[in-house]
């Protein structure tokens, strides 16, 4: 049995892994769908976080992270962008605001 840090090869999931699972589990539904579909979808996962934070046990909670997750992974996939690069492009060298490891930004500012 896998565990929640393990994927079903018993290896650690990164962002890269779970494009490469959704992708083999979806993509010919996802492409079929489109950016506009599939963006609809994932709103709908997010509404369904929302509900889950407000009144949700913490299994139901985990759930719906993971869900909206593996929507956003899949709007990526069939929008060809890279999530893992994505990131670290963005965040890997800290806050997009204040260029510092532990933002330091204003807490009115957005980052």
């Amino acid at each position: 049995m896998t565990t929640a840090k393990e994927n079903h090869t018993g290896e650690a999931l990164t962002l890269a892994g779970l494009q490469s699972l959704i992708e083999t589990m979806y993509s010919s539904k996802d492409e079929a769908r489109g950016v506009d579909g599939t963006f609809m979808w994932l709103m709908e996962e997010v509404g369904e976080l929302a509900a889950a934070l407000r009144d949700g046990d913490p299994e139901e909670l985990a759930a719906e992270f993971a869900d909206v997750l593996a929507w956003l992974a899949t709007i990526a996939n069939v929008a060809n962008i890279d999530l893992q690069q994505a990131v670290l492009q963005k965040y890997g060298n800290g806050c997009p605001g204040c260029d510092q490891m532990v933002c330091n930004c204003d807490l009115q500012i957005k980052p």
